[in-house]
């Protein structure tokens, strides 16, 4: 494939969407070549010895071949095919790919307020630039149809390849979590398991202990893993499971509040209304109210 690199512009109203792709591309480096070369924009262009500091993010895939990575909160690192490199704006960084293997690089330039976001709320950290992601269709696809829209430029492109730009993040943040199982392929039969025994039983009576001594794991392990892979304890997934549920049956006329409450097994009406109000914002009878109206 023929390399290729394009910066593109940004207006208002795509900064206004809060992401914007600034630069894209990819590149086959072949072995015994000088990295960077020298045809490289003058803006990015940096030698190994002096590293380089940027003003926004960029994400790189390594796809093919292997080198090495160090930046200012990371230390001298090999890096293989399958291996993402975040760089982060005011970082001074340096990589290169070895001599012996080159490598095939494919990558975006972003920034943004949902960038921002995702760093505030440590999905992504300056400590970890290096994530062992492998080689998935996914994450290159999302790579080759942003490069692929950026060539016509037509309108609408840049909220169009910011939000496969994050589509990708997403995915990578996904893998990530994946790996942190150490055996990741049981944990997520466990867990596959224990969501459909809370949507399997919603309507009747099931404690997350029950949960885990039907799944013949212990309570403590069970509750600890299924808060890290699902991001909510079980109890806290078992009530937004009956609280999405319940607003579906509120849409339905026929069906009363204390009706509802009964279905999905709250204790009382007066709890179910007073869980439902503190997840949703709003009383039953009101989210019913406004619900229906849209459909009148």
């Amino acid at each position: 494939m023929t390399n290729y690199c394009k910066y593109l512009p940004v207006n208002q109203d795509d900064e206004a969407w809060g992401l914007t792709v600034l630069n894209t591309g990819f590149t086959h480096i072949p072995r015994s070549t000088v990295y960077p070369s020298k045809d490289h924009p003058s803006k990015y262009y940096f030698t190994w010895k002096n590293g380089r500091v940027l003003h926004e993010y960029q994400i790189i895939y390594i796809t093919q071949g292997s080198g090495i990575f160090e930046s200012e909160h990371c230390k001298l690192t090999q890096v293989q095919e399958g291996t993402i490199i975040l760089l982060f704006p005011n970082e001074r960084h340096r990589y290169k790919p070895d001599s012996d293997t080159g490598w095939h690089e494919y990558w975006i330039g972003i920034k943004g307020q949902i960038m921002e976001n995702f760093i505030l709320n440590k999905f992504f950290s300056v400590q970890k630039p290096i994530l062992n992601i492998g080689l998935k269709d996914a994450l290159f696809n999302l790579f080759t149809e942003i490069i692929n829209i950026t060539k016509s430029e037509k309108p609408g492109y840049q909220p169009l390849i910011a939000g496969a730009s994050v589509h990708l993040l997403g995915i990578i943040h996904a893998e990530l979590k994946k790996a942190s199982f150490q055996d990741g392929n049981n944990i997520q039969v466990i867990m596959d398991k224990a969501r459909f025994l809370m949507r399997d039983h919603m309507n009747q009576h099931i404690t997350p202990e029950e949960i885990a001594e039907e799944l013949k794991v212990g309570y403590s392990w069970f509750r600890k893993a299924f808060k890290q892979y699902t991001g909510m304890a079980p109890n806290q997934y078992l009530i937004q499971l009956k609280i999405q549920q319940s607003k579906e049956l509120l849409l339905v006329p026929e069906n009363s509040i204390k009706s509802v409450a009964y279905r999905l097994n709250f204790e009382s009406v007066t709890y179910f209304s007073k869980l439902f109000k503190m997840k949703t914002g709003l009383t039953p009878v009101n989210y019913r109210n406004i619900g229906l109206k849209k459909y009148d």
